[in-house]
């Protein structure tokens, strides 16, 4: 967005520059075009007096003196004629024009008593030459023209200096205001910015993420007061949630294994028949609910962000679940394999996040797969440079529609529901994993199970 901001008031001032200078530049030209007509005519109009006077041959020498001394000292061409166009006198470079379009429109206009009041703007790039022509005598006594064609190399340069001038003074001008732009941009940015990664950073988990920046506009500098306060109520808020959690699971495991204990206690003074399988279903439940709060607690524990994430051997970890689990999976009539061998993968992540998250993905396979299943692990460096573990399966897998629903807490199908277990486990990986930064992601093995993929950023 600061670049946005900027390149809109670097156009808005580079715009402004141009409408200043480009009337400016043009004003100039349009005032030396007019020194240059006023310089020039005051010559023209003496010559058509010296013309107007011409009696004898001595005036008529007099007079070709006077512009054949013009014509040297400035370059330029002076050409008198009488009202029926015969050349009465003529010096310098005059000769070639005298056909053209503009001396002819001149000299038409000054037969008729017109004076050339108007020249063609002078810019750097042309015209070469000017013509402006004056009437010889005045009213129904106009006797002739003085027709002249004057260089403007002077005038030509004079407009390029001071059009030079002006960009540099415009180029100057517009880094100036560059300049001071990035600082109003920045100052105005600084804020924003500062609440984007406080916002990101609450978004990660990370409830101690407040915005510290204190400049800009005084709106944001309320916006950033205002946010700052409902980041802490909202930190307040889940603290005390989180304690209600963990405070309750742990207060009620004590009574819970009290009762599991005594459950277990009656069970042999239980005679054969309906009670005892009452109590047994009464145990299981009991057990389960042990196993939910267990999982509560161990949710609550990674929910309160007290570990920082550092650097682990995802590899290792790999290697050293799999092998803790192989003898369950046995047990339990299943095929664990490592698919792809780990070697050299290492993550950034909480204390021991592979293990953890690994242990939850392969409790969950073995409860759900059948008997004679497989179960595989993969392990290897995303294209992104992440550590990506997978856990694929051939079970019965999930529903796609339901694909979403198994990160969630106490998410389970309804053909599961029978199924020993909380339903945290796969919530308490997801959390492990954005708890460092990384991701956990559920979708569909062909031809039919499920697979579980998790990445953990690179150190």
């Amino acid at each position: 967005m600061r670049r946005r901001l900027l390149a809109v008031l670097t156009v808005l001032m580079g715009v402004a520059a141009l409408l200043l200078c480009v009337p400016l530049a043009d004003a100039y030209a349009r005032g030396r075009t007019e020194h240059l007509l006023l310089h020039r005519r005051s010559e023209a109009v003496r010559f058509a007096d010296l013309a107007d006077r011409v009696r004898t041959e001595a005036d008529r020498a007099e007079l070709s003196a006077e512009i054949s001394r013009y014509a040297q000292l400035y370059g330029a061409g002076v050409v008198v004629v009488d009202t029926q166009g015969a050349t009465v006198a003529r010096a310098g470079s005059g000769d070639a024009p005298v056909a053209s379009s503009a001396v002819s429109d001149a000299r038409r206009r000054a037969l008729t008593g017109r004076s050339t009041d108007l020249l063609p703007v002078i810019r750097p790039w042309g015209p070469e030459t000017a013509v402006l022509a004056e009437p010889v005598g005045r009213d129904e006594r106009v006797s002739g023209a003085v027709l002249m064609t004057v260089r403007t190399d002077a005038a030509r340069r004079d407009v390029t200096v001071r059009w030079a001038l002006i960009a540099v003074a415009a180029v100057a001008a517009f880094a100036a205001a560059a300049l001071v732009a990035a600082g109003i941009s920045r100052w105005l940015m600084r804020p924003v910015l500062d609440l984007d990664r406080a916002v990101e950073g609450l978004t990660a988990g990370s409830l101690g993420a407040r915005a510290a920046s204190d400049t800009g506009p005084p709106e944001l500098r309320r916006l950033r007061r205002h946010f700052n306060t409902m980041a802490e109520a909202v930190t307040a808020s889940i603290g005390r949630q989180r304690d209600f959690v963990a405070d309750a699971s742990h207060q009620l495991r004590n009574p819970l294994a009290t009762l599991v204990l005594q459950l277990e206690n009656v069970e042999p003074h239980l005679a054969p028949g309906p009670g005892r399988t009452e109590h047994s279903r009464a145990l299981d439940e009991a057990e389960r609910l042990e196993e939910l709060l267990d999982g509560l607690l161990a949710l609550a524990r990674v929910e309160s962000g007290t570990a920082e994430p550092d650097e682990q051997d995802v590899a290792r970890a790999v290697r050293e679940r799999v092998d803790a689990w192989a003898p369950v999976f046995r047990d339990a009539g299943l095929e664990l394999t490592i698919a792809c061998p780990p070697a050299g993968l290492a993550a950034r992540a909480l204390p021991d996040a592979a293990g953890r998250i690994l242990d939850a993905l392969l409790d969950n396979a073995v409860k759900f797969v059948p008997r004679g299943g497989r179960v595989s692990v993969c392990a290897a460096r995303g294209t992104d440079g992440d550590a990506v573990v997978r856990v694929s399966d051939d079970g019965p897998g999930v529903p796609e529609d339901q694909l979403d629903l198994l990160v969630r807490r106490f998410a389970r199908a309804p053909e599961h529901q029978n199924i020993r277990g909380s339903g945290l486990g796969l919530a308490i990986a997801d959390e492990i994993a954005r708890a460092g930064g990384g991701r956990l992601h559920v979708a569909g093995n062909a031809p039919h199970g499920l697979t579980v993929e998790f990445r953990l950023r690179p150190p």
